[in-house]
Protein backbone atom coordinates (compact mmCIF):
# COMPACT_ATOMS: atom_id res chain seq x y z
CA UNK A 1 0.00 0.00 0.00
CA UNK A 2 1.14 3.52 -0.79
CA UNK A 3 2.26 5.49 2.28
CA UNK A 4 2.71 9.27 2.16
CA UNK A 5 3.79 11.93 4.62
CA UNK A 6 0.68 13.73 5.84
CA UNK A 7 1.41 17.35 6.77
CA UNK A 8 -1.55 17.61 9.13
CA UNK A 9 -0.53 14.48 11.07
CA UNK A 10 3.21 15.08 10.79
CA UNK A 11 4.12 11.52 9.81
CA UNK A 12 4.04 8.96 7.02
CA UNK A 13 0.67 7.21 6.97
CA UNK A 14 -1.18 4.81 4.66
CA UNK A 15 -2.86 6.64 1.79
CA UNK A 16 -6.42 5.46 2.24
CA UNK A 17 -9.08 6.66 -0.17
CA UNK A 18 -12.73 7.30 0.56
CA UNK A 19 -13.95 5.35 -2.47
CA UNK A 20 -12.24 1.99 -3.14
CA UNK A 21 -10.53 1.92 -6.51
CA UNK A 22 -10.70 5.69 -6.98
CA UNK A 23 -8.59 8.71 -6.00
CA UNK A 24 -9.68 12.34 -5.87
CA UNK A 25 -6.80 14.83 -5.77
CA UNK A 26 -6.67 18.61 -5.85
CA UNK A 27 -3.44 20.42 -6.72
CA UNK A 28 -3.21 24.20 -6.55
CA UNK A 29 -2.59 25.53 -10.04
CA UNK A 30 -1.08 28.66 -11.57
CA UNK A 31 -1.87 32.33 -11.25
CA UNK A 32 -1.52 33.26 -14.91
CA UNK A 33 0.32 36.56 -15.09
CA UNK A 34 3.86 35.47 -16.09
CA UNK A 35 5.66 32.47 -17.63
CA UNK A 36 5.98 29.48 -15.29
CA UNK A 37 9.21 29.13 -13.31
CA UNK A 38 11.06 25.92 -12.45
CA UNK A 39 9.28 25.71 -9.09
CA UNK A 40 6.01 25.36 -11.00
CA UNK A 41 7.73 22.71 -13.10
CA UNK A 42 8.70 20.67 -10.07
CA UNK A 43 5.16 20.82 -8.71
CA UNK A 44 3.36 19.82 -11.89
CA UNK A 45 5.80 17.03 -12.77
CA UNK A 46 5.77 15.66 -9.21
CA UNK A 47 2.00 15.35 -9.02
CA UNK A 48 1.88 14.09 -12.60
CA UNK A 49 4.23 11.29 -11.47
CA UNK A 50 1.99 10.56 -8.49
CA UNK A 51 -1.11 10.47 -10.68
CA UNK A 52 0.56 8.23 -13.28
CA UNK A 53 1.77 5.85 -10.59
CA UNK A 54 -1.68 5.63 -8.99
CA UNK A 55 -3.16 4.87 -12.40
CA UNK A 56 -0.41 2.31 -13.06
CA UNK A 57 -1.48 0.50 -9.88
CA UNK A 58 -5.01 0.29 -11.27
CA UNK A 59 -6.70 3.22 -9.53
CA UNK A 60 -9.00 5.67 -11.28
CA UNK A 61 -7.78 9.21 -10.61
CA UNK A 62 -9.77 12.41 -10.78
CA UNK A 63 -7.22 15.22 -10.74
CA UNK A 64 -8.46 18.79 -10.34
CA UNK A 65 -6.12 21.78 -10.61
CA UNK A 66 -7.35 25.36 -10.68
CA UNK A 67 -6.35 28.36 -12.77
CA UNK A 68 -6.38 31.70 -10.92
CA UNK A 69 -7.41 34.12 -13.66
CA UNK A 70 -8.20 37.14 -11.46
CA UNK A 71 -5.72 38.36 -8.89
CA UNK A 72 -3.73 41.45 -7.84
CA UNK A 73 -0.76 40.29 -9.91
CA UNK A 74 -2.89 39.92 -13.04
CA UNK A 75 -4.44 43.35 -12.48
CA UNK A 76 -1.01 44.94 -11.99
CA UNK A 77 0.40 43.22 -15.08
CA UNK A 78 -2.53 44.41 -17.21
CA UNK A 79 -2.04 47.98 -15.99
CA UNK A 80 1.70 47.84 -16.68
CA UNK A 81 1.15 46.54 -20.21
CA UNK A 82 -1.80 48.77 -21.02
CA UNK A 83 -4.20 45.90 -21.65
CA UNK A 84 -6.99 44.10 -19.81
CA UNK A 85 -6.92 41.30 -17.26
CA UNK A 86 -8.65 38.80 -19.55
CA UNK A 87 -5.94 39.21 -22.19
CA UNK A 88 -3.15 38.79 -19.64
CA UNK A 89 -4.73 35.67 -18.15
CA UNK A 90 -5.41 34.08 -21.54
CA UNK A 91 -1.92 34.82 -22.83
CA UNK A 92 -0.07 33.34 -19.88
CA UNK A 93 -2.42 30.41 -19.49
CA UNK A 94 -1.59 29.39 -23.04
CA UNK A 95 2.13 29.67 -22.25
CA UNK A 96 1.55 27.56 -19.14
CA UNK A 97 -0.15 24.71 -20.99
CA UNK A 98 2.43 24.75 -23.79
CA UNK A 99 5.17 24.32 -21.19
CA UNK A 100 3.24 21.52 -19.44
CA UNK A 101 2.75 19.73 -22.75
CA UNK A 102 6.49 19.88 -23.43
CA UNK A 103 7.09 18.34 -20.01
CA UNK A 104 4.68 15.49 -20.90
CA UNK A 105 2.41 16.45 -18.00
CA UNK A 106 -1.06 14.95 -18.34
CA UNK A 107 -3.82 17.54 -18.43
CA UNK A 108 -5.81 17.54 -15.18
CA UNK A 109 -9.25 15.98 -15.32
CA UNK A 110 -10.70 19.34 -14.27
CA UNK A 111 -9.18 22.82 -14.69
CA UNK A 112 -11.64 25.18 -12.99
CA UNK A 113 -11.07 28.93 -13.40
CA UNK A 114 -11.63 31.35 -10.53
CA UNK A 115 -13.85 33.63 -12.63
CA UNK A 116 -16.21 30.70 -13.30
CA UNK A 117 -16.90 30.27 -9.59
CA UNK A 118 -17.45 33.83 -8.36
CA UNK A 119 -21.19 33.29 -7.85
CA UNK A 120 -20.58 30.28 -5.59
CA UNK A 121 -17.93 32.24 -3.68
CA UNK A 122 -20.38 35.10 -3.10
CA UNK A 123 -22.93 32.61 -1.75
CA UNK A 124 -20.37 31.11 0.62
CA UNK A 125 -19.21 34.50 1.93
CA UNK A 126 -22.83 35.57 2.49
CA UNK A 127 -23.36 32.40 4.53
CA UNK A 128 -20.25 33.13 6.61
CA UNK A 129 -21.59 36.62 7.37
CA UNK A 130 -24.98 35.19 8.31
CA UNK A 131 -23.33 32.63 10.60
CA UNK A 132 -21.20 35.29 12.29
CA UNK A 133 -17.85 33.78 11.34
CA UNK A 134 -17.03 36.63 8.93
CA UNK A 135 -17.25 40.40 9.29
CA UNK A 136 -17.16 43.45 7.04
CA UNK A 137 -14.61 46.27 6.99
CA UNK A 138 -14.25 49.31 4.78
CA UNK A 139 -12.09 47.36 2.31
CA UNK A 140 -13.79 43.97 2.27
CA UNK A 141 -15.01 40.91 4.13
CA UNK A 142 -12.77 38.88 6.46
CA UNK A 143 -13.02 35.47 8.09
CA UNK A 144 -12.72 35.60 11.87
CA UNK A 145 -10.13 32.90 12.51
CA UNK A 146 -10.85 32.94 16.25
CA UNK A 147 -14.16 31.26 15.37
CA UNK A 148 -12.41 28.32 13.67
CA UNK A 149 -11.54 25.33 15.85
CA UNK A 150 -7.95 24.20 15.36
CA UNK A 151 -6.88 27.15 13.25
CA UNK A 152 -3.16 26.86 12.47
CA UNK A 153 -3.02 23.05 12.10
CA UNK A 154 -1.05 23.14 8.83
CA UNK A 155 1.18 26.00 9.97
CA UNK A 156 2.87 23.64 12.43
CA UNK A 157 3.14 26.53 14.92
CA UNK A 158 1.02 27.71 17.84
CA UNK A 159 -1.32 30.65 17.40
CA UNK A 160 0.76 33.03 19.54
CA UNK A 161 3.79 32.48 17.30
CA UNK A 162 1.62 32.95 14.22
CA UNK A 163 0.21 36.22 15.55
CA UNK A 164 3.62 37.60 16.45
CA UNK A 165 5.00 36.65 13.05
CA UNK A 166 2.03 37.91 11.04
CA UNK A 167 2.70 40.68 8.57
CA UNK A 168 1.44 44.08 9.75
CA UNK A 169 -1.16 45.36 7.33
CA UNK A 170 -2.60 48.81 6.76
CA UNK A 171 -6.13 47.71 7.64
CA UNK A 172 -6.57 48.41 11.35
CA UNK A 173 -10.18 47.20 11.24
CA UNK A 174 -9.13 43.56 11.28
CA UNK A 175 -9.94 41.86 14.57
CA UNK A 176 -6.77 39.75 14.39
CA UNK A 177 -3.67 39.81 12.16
CA UNK A 178 -4.52 36.19 11.27
CA UNK A 179 -7.95 37.06 9.84
CA UNK A 180 -7.89 36.83 6.04
CA UNK A 181 -9.80 38.50 3.26
CA UNK A 182 -12.69 36.70 1.60
CA UNK A 183 -13.88 39.60 -0.55
CA UNK A 184 -12.07 42.74 -1.71
CA UNK A 185 -14.23 45.80 -2.28
CA UNK A 186 -14.18 47.35 -5.74
CA UNK A 187 -11.44 49.84 -6.61
CA UNK A 188 -11.59 52.22 -9.59
CA UNK A 189 -10.52 50.56 -12.83
CA UNK A 190 -10.50 47.02 -11.43
CA UNK A 191 -12.81 44.19 -12.54
CA UNK A 192 -15.68 43.66 -10.11
CA UNK A 193 -18.63 41.38 -9.48
CA UNK A 194 -21.93 42.11 -7.77
CA UNK A 195 -22.47 40.88 -4.21
CA UNK A 196 -25.00 41.67 -1.45
CA UNK A 197 -22.10 42.96 0.68
CA UNK A 198 -20.81 45.29 -2.04
CA UNK A 199 -19.23 45.01 -5.47
CA UNK A 200 -15.72 43.62 -5.57
CA UNK A 201 -13.80 40.43 -6.21
CA UNK A 202 -12.94 37.31 -4.23
CA UNK A 203 -9.82 36.81 -2.20
CA UNK A 204 -7.41 34.10 -3.29
CA UNK A 205 -8.04 31.71 -0.39
CA UNK A 206 -11.73 31.28 -1.17
CA UNK A 207 -11.53 30.03 -4.74
CA UNK A 208 -9.83 26.70 -4.02
CA UNK A 209 -12.14 25.61 -1.21
CA UNK A 210 -15.21 26.34 -3.36
CA UNK A 211 -13.84 24.62 -6.46
CA UNK A 212 -12.39 21.55 -4.74
CA UNK A 213 -15.60 20.83 -2.83
CA UNK A 214 -17.75 21.43 -5.90
CA UNK A 215 -15.73 19.09 -8.11
CA UNK A 216 -14.49 16.45 -5.69
CA UNK A 217 -16.93 16.65 -2.80
CA UNK A 218 -16.42 16.73 0.99
CA UNK A 219 -13.72 14.38 2.23
CA UNK A 220 -11.81 14.19 -1.04
CA UNK A 221 -8.62 12.19 -0.81
CA UNK A 222 -5.64 14.48 -1.35
CA UNK A 223 -4.83 18.19 -1.36
CA UNK A 224 -1.32 18.98 -2.56
CA UNK A 225 1.07 21.81 -3.30
CA UNK A 226 4.36 23.40 -2.33
CA UNK A 227 5.55 24.09 1.20
CA UNK A 228 4.93 27.78 0.61
CA UNK A 229 1.20 27.05 0.25
CA UNK A 230 0.94 25.16 3.55
CA UNK A 231 0.38 28.41 5.44
CA UNK A 232 -1.50 30.61 4.99
CA UNK A 233 -3.17 29.44 1.77
CA UNK A 234 -3.97 25.82 2.56
CA UNK A 235 -4.65 26.55 6.22
CA UNK A 236 -7.09 29.27 5.18
CA UNK A 237 -8.84 26.90 2.80
CA UNK A 238 -9.13 24.35 5.59
CA UNK A 239 -10.46 27.04 7.95
CA UNK A 240 -13.29 27.88 5.57
CA UNK A 241 -14.25 24.21 5.26
CA UNK A 242 -14.32 23.98 9.07
CA UNK A 243 -16.45 27.14 9.21
CA UNK A 244 -18.79 25.54 6.65
CA UNK A 245 -18.97 22.43 8.85
CA UNK A 246 -17.87 20.47 5.80
CA UNK A 247 -15.42 17.63 5.43
CA UNK A 248 -12.35 18.62 3.44
CA UNK A 249 -9.10 16.95 2.40
CA UNK A 250 -8.38 13.58 4.01
CA UNK A 251 -4.66 13.89 3.31
CA UNK A 252 -2.31 16.89 2.90
CA UNK A 253 0.87 16.57 0.82
CA UNK A 254 3.51 19.27 0.42
CA UNK A 255 6.78 19.25 -1.49
CA UNK A 256 10.01 21.13 -0.79
CA UNK A 257 11.42 24.16 -2.56
CA UNK A 258 13.82 24.38 -5.44
CA UNK A 259 17.01 26.03 -4.26
CA UNK A 260 19.68 28.08 -5.98
CA UNK A 261 23.13 27.83 -4.38
CA UNK A 262 21.52 26.66 -1.15
CA UNK A 263 18.88 29.42 -1.02
CA UNK A 264 15.16 28.95 -1.59
CA UNK A 265 14.16 30.10 -5.05
CA UNK A 266 12.08 33.26 -4.75
CA UNK A 267 11.26 36.44 -6.62
CA UNK A 268 12.64 38.55 -3.79
CA UNK A 269 16.05 36.89 -4.10
CA UNK A 270 16.06 37.30 -7.87
CA UNK A 271 16.92 33.65 -8.51
CA UNK A 272 13.70 32.53 -10.19
CA UNK A 273 14.51 30.61 -13.36
CA UNK A 274 12.08 30.71 -16.24
CA UNK A 275 10.84 27.18 -16.96
CA UNK A 276 10.22 27.98 -20.63
CA UNK A 277 13.87 29.00 -21.09
CA UNK A 278 15.09 25.90 -19.24
CA UNK A 279 13.22 23.44 -21.46
CA UNK A 280 14.31 25.34 -24.56
CA UNK A 281 17.95 24.89 -23.58
CA UNK A 282 17.71 21.31 -22.33
CA UNK A 283 15.69 18.22 -23.13
CA UNK A 284 12.45 18.64 -21.09
CA UNK A 285 12.67 14.95 -20.16
CA UNK A 286 15.94 15.69 -18.37
CA UNK A 287 14.08 18.03 -16.02
CA UNK A 288 11.53 15.30 -15.26
CA UNK A 289 14.35 12.87 -14.49
CA UNK A 290 16.05 15.44 -12.25
CA UNK A 291 12.80 15.78 -10.29
CA UNK A 292 12.48 11.99 -10.08
CA UNK A 293 16.02 11.74 -8.70
CA UNK A 294 15.08 14.10 -5.85
CA UNK A 295 12.77 13.08 -3.01
CA UNK A 296 9.76 15.37 -3.00
CA UNK A 297 10.24 16.39 0.64
CA UNK A 298 13.88 17.41 0.08
CA UNK A 299 15.13 20.68 -1.44
CA UNK A 300 16.18 20.38 -5.06
CA UNK A 301 18.94 22.31 -6.82
CA UNK A 302 18.75 22.84 -10.57
CA UNK A 303 22.18 23.45 -12.08
CA UNK A 304 23.64 23.24 -15.56
CA UNK A 305 25.76 20.24 -14.53
CA UNK A 306 22.72 18.44 -13.13
CA UNK A 307 20.71 19.10 -16.27
CA UNK A 308 23.53 17.89 -18.53
CA UNK A 309 23.86 14.74 -16.42
CA UNK A 310 20.15 13.86 -16.61
CA UNK A 311 20.09 14.81 -20.29
CA UNK A 312 22.83 12.25 -20.90
CA UNK A 313 20.83 9.71 -18.89
CA UNK A 314 17.67 10.11 -20.98
CA UNK A 315 19.80 9.86 -24.12
CA UNK A 316 21.09 6.50 -22.83
CA UNK A 317 17.51 5.39 -22.27
CA UNK A 318 16.64 6.36 -25.85
CA UNK A 319 19.59 4.40 -27.17
CA UNK A 320 18.72 1.29 -25.17
CA UNK A 321 15.09 1.58 -26.20
CA UNK A 322 16.18 1.51 -29.84
CA UNK A 323 18.56 -1.36 -29.10
CA UNK A 324 15.79 -3.50 -27.58
CA UNK A 325 12.96 -2.50 -29.93
CA UNK A 326 13.32 -5.51 -32.27
CA UNK A 327 13.76 -7.91 -29.35
CA UNK A 328 10.54 -6.83 -27.66
CA UNK A 329 8.62 -6.66 -30.93
CA UNK A 330 9.62 -10.19 -31.94
CA UNK A 331 7.84 -11.98 -29.11
CA UNK A 332 5.42 -11.50 -26.23
CA UNK A 333 7.86 -10.95 -23.36
CA UNK A 334 6.59 -10.59 -19.82
CA UNK A 335 8.38 -8.05 -17.60
CA UNK A 336 10.65 -9.25 -14.82
CA UNK A 337 8.36 -9.14 -11.79
CA UNK A 338 11.21 -8.84 -9.29
CA UNK A 339 12.22 -5.55 -10.90
CA UNK A 340 8.65 -4.25 -10.80
CA UNK A 341 8.34 -5.32 -7.16
CA UNK A 342 11.44 -3.27 -6.26
CA UNK A 343 10.02 -0.31 -8.15
CA UNK A 344 6.66 -0.59 -6.40
CA UNK A 345 8.38 -0.95 -3.03
CA UNK A 346 10.21 2.35 -3.51
CA UNK A 347 7.20 4.24 -4.80
CA UNK A 348 4.96 2.96 -2.00
CA UNK A 349 7.54 4.16 0.55
CA UNK A 350 6.50 7.83 0.64
CA UNK A 351 6.99 8.18 -3.11
CA UNK A 352 10.70 7.36 -3.01
CA UNK A 353 11.35 8.26 -6.63
CA UNK A 354 15.18 8.32 -6.16
CA UNK A 355 14.98 4.67 -5.13
CA UNK A 356 12.70 3.92 -8.07
CA UNK A 357 15.16 5.55 -10.48
CA UNK A 358 18.02 3.59 -8.95
CA UNK A 359 16.08 0.42 -9.78
CA UNK A 360 15.47 1.64 -13.34
CA UNK A 361 19.10 2.45 -14.09
CA UNK A 362 20.42 -0.68 -12.37
CA UNK A 363 18.12 -2.59 -14.71
CA UNK A 364 19.39 -0.60 -17.71
CA UNK A 365 22.96 -1.60 -16.89
CA UNK A 366 21.89 -5.24 -16.55
CA UNK A 367 20.11 -5.11 -19.92
CA UNK A 368 23.18 -3.71 -21.68
CA UNK A 369 25.40 -6.33 -20.07
CA UNK A 370 23.04 -9.13 -21.14
CA UNK A 371 22.84 -7.83 -24.71
CA UNK A 372 26.63 -7.47 -24.90
CA UNK A 373 27.03 -11.16 -24.10
CA UNK A 374 24.19 -12.14 -26.45
CA UNK A 375 21.83 -13.22 -23.65
CA UNK A 376 18.48 -12.09 -25.04
CA UNK A 377 16.57 -14.44 -22.74
CA UNK A 378 17.74 -12.35 -19.78
CA UNK A 379 17.62 -8.98 -21.54
CA UNK A 380 14.02 -9.29 -22.75
CA UNK A 381 12.14 -9.46 -19.42
CA UNK A 382 14.45 -6.84 -17.91
CA UNK A 383 13.80 -4.49 -20.85
CA UNK A 384 10.04 -5.02 -20.60
CA UNK A 385 10.21 -4.13 -16.90
CA UNK A 386 12.40 -1.07 -17.50
CA UNK A 387 10.06 0.36 -20.10
CA UNK A 388 7.05 -0.30 -17.87
CA UNK A 389 8.73 1.64 -15.04
CA UNK A 390 9.53 4.50 -17.41
CA UNK A 391 5.93 4.62 -18.58
CA UNK A 392 4.62 4.57 -14.99
CA UNK A 393 6.56 7.75 -14.14
CA UNK A 394 6.03 9.53 -17.47
CA UNK A 395 9.45 9.13 -19.11
CA UNK A 396 8.89 9.06 -22.85
CA UNK A 397 11.26 7.95 -25.60
CA UNK A 398 12.34 9.35 -28.95
CA UNK A 399 13.31 7.29 -31.94
CA UNK A 400 15.33 10.18 -33.30
CA UNK A 401 16.68 12.53 -30.66
CA UNK A 402 16.64 16.24 -31.39
CA UNK A 403 19.83 17.92 -30.17
CA UNK A 404 18.85 20.53 -27.54
CA UNK A 405 19.73 24.19 -27.96
CA UNK A 406 22.12 24.10 -24.99
CA UNK A 407 24.20 21.35 -26.60
CA UNK A 408 24.29 23.19 -29.93
CA UNK A 409 25.47 26.30 -28.07
CA UNK A 410 28.32 24.32 -26.50
CA UNK A 411 29.31 23.11 -29.97
CA UNK A 412 29.36 26.72 -31.16
CA UNK A 413 31.53 27.73 -28.21
CA UNK A 414 33.94 24.91 -29.08
CA UNK A 415 34.21 26.21 -32.64
CA UNK A 416 34.94 29.69 -31.34
CA UNK A 417 37.63 28.33 -29.03
CA UNK A 418 39.24 26.38 -31.87
CA UNK A 419 39.14 29.46 -34.11
CA UNK A 420 41.12 31.45 -31.52
CA UNK A 421 43.46 28.44 -30.95
CA UNK A 422 42.27 28.05 -27.35
CA UNK A 423 42.59 24.29 -27.56
CA UNK A 424 42.43 23.79 -23.79
CA UNK A 425 38.94 25.31 -23.75
CA UNK A 426 37.96 23.42 -26.91
CA UNK A 427 39.03 20.10 -25.38
CA UNK A 428 37.18 20.87 -22.14
CA UNK A 429 33.97 21.56 -24.09
CA UNK A 430 34.47 18.35 -26.10
CA UNK A 431 34.74 16.40 -22.84
CA UNK A 432 31.61 18.12 -21.53
CA UNK A 433 29.67 17.19 -24.68
CA UNK A 434 30.83 13.58 -24.50
CA UNK A 435 29.92 13.36 -20.80
CA UNK A 436 26.44 14.60 -21.77
CA UNK A 437 26.07 11.61 -24.09
CA UNK A 438 26.97 13.11 -27.48
CA UNK A 439 29.47 12.02 -30.11
CA UNK A 440 31.68 14.75 -31.60
CA UNK A 441 32.63 15.03 -35.26
CA UNK A 442 34.82 17.80 -36.71
CA UNK A 443 33.64 18.82 -40.17
CA UNK A 444 34.25 21.67 -42.58
CA UNK A 445 31.07 23.27 -41.21
CA UNK A 446 32.31 23.02 -37.63
CA UNK A 447 31.56 20.75 -34.68
CA UNK A 448 28.74 18.30 -35.32
CA UNK A 449 27.11 16.47 -32.42
CA UNK A 450 24.82 13.49 -32.30
CA UNK A 451 23.37 11.36 -29.54
CA UNK A 452 25.45 8.24 -28.86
Amino acid sequence: MLRLFDTARGKVVPFETSDPGKVSMYVCGPTVYAPPHIGHGRQTVLYDVLRRYLEWTGLEVRHASNVTDIDDQIINKAAAEGTDETTIAATYEQIWWEAMDRLDVLRPTDTPHATEYVEQMVELIAQFLADGVAYETSDGVYLDTSMVDGYGLLALQNLDDLRSGARVEANLEKRSPLDFVLWKRAKPGEPTWAAPFGEGRPGWHTECVVMSLDLLGPGFDLHAGGQDLRFPHHENERAQAVAMKSGFARHWMHHAFIESDGEKMSKSLGNVTNLVDLIEEYDPRAFRLLILRSHYRSPMDVTADAMLDTQAAVARLDNLRRRTADLLAASDIEPDLSVLDRFRGSMDDDLDTPGAMATLFETVRAINAALDRGDEATAGPLAAAAWEIASAVGITFRSEVEVPAGILDLARQRDEARATKDFVAADAIRDQLQEAGYAIEDTAEGTQVRST
